[in-house]
């Protein structure tokens, strides 16, 4: 089952590329969006919720802390995407940038914690 599994993330990779290949000419430059504001707190609350759970896990010596290290690395890399494509030039461009830092900085920490071995069952040192 497994090997099945790897062989679809690997068909997936592989389709992905036409279709990257389509949306680039076809995307419009910009657009109007609707809810923006609750896009953006929701990865904060995303991200927010993965930094509790995986101090909660971790400090409990649960090993499911790697997985929740893992998804709140993701989410971290993902908001600071968008916040640097997303932002006009100037001050808020600049912002976007210290915060990307920031959350870049968070991610590391993050896959850390993901990759640790930790002692017995848990990623408690």
């Amino acid at each position: 089952m497994k090997r099945w599994t790897l062989i679809l993330l690997g068909s997936a990779a592989v389709l992905l590329v036409p279709w990257m290949v389509v949306l680039a000419p076809t995307l419009p430059a910009s657009t109007r969006v609707h809810n923006w504001s609750l896009a953006w707190i929701g990865l904060d609350v995303l991200m927010a919720t993965g930094c509790a759970a995986t101090a909660l896990l971790g400090l409990r010596g649960d090993s499911r802390a790697r997985l929740t290290a893992s998804a709140t690395a993701s989410v971290a890399i993902l908001d600071a995407w968008f916040d640097i494509t997303t932002t006009q030039a100037g001050t808020a461009f600049a912002q976007a940038l210290a915060c990307a830092v920031a959350e870049a900085g968070l991610a590391c920490a993050c896959v850390f914690l993901a990759l640790s071995k930790g002692r017995g069952h848990g990623i408690r040192e």
